[in-house]
């Protein structure tokens, strides 16, 4: 399913309170990182069960009025073409305004389900001053306060009844088992030329597949020994009618191209360097447990010597740290250089994540590690592991079975991950390692 839900609404209406009220219902399993704009932030909640990807659409243009409404119309657009889910989100203190009435006639246009939400509901007058809103003719209208809480627990449940589900929940013809492949990155980078070269002069050999979310054409790729779903991308659907903020857009798109995807390859452009945009896709891809490569393009305009590689590297790793364990590539597409190895190192990655190691093999050279190696002694007592299993996951997870799981700490959890590593080849793969009572 699309599983992102976008905020949406004219400024100082609460959306940006709401969005933290809803990644802080569950602090524990929600992760949150910094977004590619001033005032943007992208995180994930779950409720009920499910896991969304929540964008707050704040604005960021601050030069004037006129230009602040326009921004906030290209938003809607956007995530017109893009969310699972677009809560509108209005004040009840201030009823409806101009802005609203323009983004209510957008909403209308959409096949994307819209939810009305309602703000500042904190007594029985602001209730039935919501009764207005449903003037917009977009459905029912949930009243809720972002700054108590009052009333998002109905909004999420309504979330969860109306995103769109998976269209296809069997996978059939062509793409069973096949890698799904997404090419992400920030804009400029050179995802369409990569997309492009990969199917550009070769449209015989592509045939289109029906995509997991809607609106999406996906291309089955079966060329020069490489068999592969290229996820749409940028380059791929038409982005008709919308001349985006490519900083939004681009964001947006890779979070449906990231969940469609077993491999990512994250396009860096050389000339601008690894930026936050890059590290925040790249931990987005992390987090949804892709496998991973990274691409540095425009190689063939960077002036080097024999170090310059290695330098920029190096960068990366520092900046994507902890999880490091990443194939870099130099690439050229618009000279084709090297994208034949990206491809083949994404196959790679591929066959990484879905490695299964047998119990008896795991233990046999983990346990003796960890037994010269323990974990340190807490308030006294002492941490036993008593064995490890792989679970049936579709990453690679790995359970620690031990006698106080609850005082094993995310450094020894980050040891073990490592020893994994230098025994199995893990390269490109985010693996999650969990500590259970045995």
């Amino acid at each position: 399913m699309n599983r992102l839900v976008a905020i949406v609404g004219r400024p100082n209406v609460g959306k940006s309170t709401l969005f933290n009220r809803l990644i802080g219902q569950r602090r524990a399993i929600v992760d949150e990182f910094s977004g590619v704009t001033r005032d943007r932030v992208y995180g994930d909640f779950h409720w009920a069960g499910h896991e969304f990807h929540v964008v707050d659409t704040g604005g960021y243009v601050k030069d004037s009025d006129e230009l602040f409404d326009r921004e906030i119309r290209k938003q809607v657009e956007i995530a017109m073409q893009e969310a699972g889910v677009i809560l509108f989100m209005v004040d009840v203190t201030m009823g409806i305004t101009p802005l609203d009435e323009d983004i209510a006639v957008m909403l209308r246009r959409t096949d994307r389900p819209v939810i009305v939400v309602s703000n500042k509901v904190d007594n029985n007058k602001r209730i039935a001053d919501s009764a207005e809103f449903y003037a917009f003719g977009l459905g029912e209208v949930f009243g809720i306060s972002s700054i108590s809480g009052s009333g998002t627990g109905e909004l999420l449940d309504q979330i969860v009844e109306v995103i769109p589900k998976d269209e296809t929940p069997e996978k059939v013809n062509e793409g069973d088992e096949i890698p799904r492949i997404a090419i992400v990155g920030r804009p400029n980078a050179g995802k369409s030329s990569m997309v492009n070269a990969l199917i550009g002069a070769e449209r015989n050999i592509v045939t289109p597949i029906a995509g997991t979310t809607r609106d999406s054409t996906d291309v089955h790729y079966n060329a020069f020994g490489f068999d592969f779903i290229l996820v749409d991308t940028a380059g791929i659907r038409k982005k008709t009618k919308v001349h985006e903020d490519l900083e939004f857009y681009s964001v947006m798109r890779a979070i449906n191209a990231i969940e469609g995807a077993d491999v990512c390859l994250l396009m860096i452009d050389a000339i601008e360097g690894i930026g936050a945009q890059d590290v925040n896709i790249f931990h987005l891809a992390e987090r949804n447990h892709k496998g991973i490569v990274i691409l540095v393009n425009k190689w063939d305009l960077v002036e080097k010597d024999t170090k310059t590689a290695e330098a920029f590297e190096k960068l990366i790793r520092e900046k994507i740290s902890p999880f490091s364990d990443v194939e870099v590539i130099f690439t050229s597409v618009i000279n084709k250089q090297r994208i034949h190895k990206a491809l083949e190192k994404a196959i790679e990655v591929c066959n990484n994540r879905k490695a299964k190691i047998k119990t008896s093999e795991l233990n046999e050279y983990i346990l003796p590690i960890i037994e010269r190696s323990p974990p340190p002694a807490i308030k006294g007592k002492y941490i036993k592991i008593k064995f490890a299993t792989q679970l049936p996951t579709h990453a690679p997870s790995f359970a620690f079975f031990c006698n106080l799981p609850q005082y094993l700490k995310e450094n020894y959890k980050r040891f073990l991950e490592n020893k994994l590593r230098e025994k199995y080849d893990f390269t490109g793969v985010p693996i999650r390692v969990f500590f259970r009572k045995k």
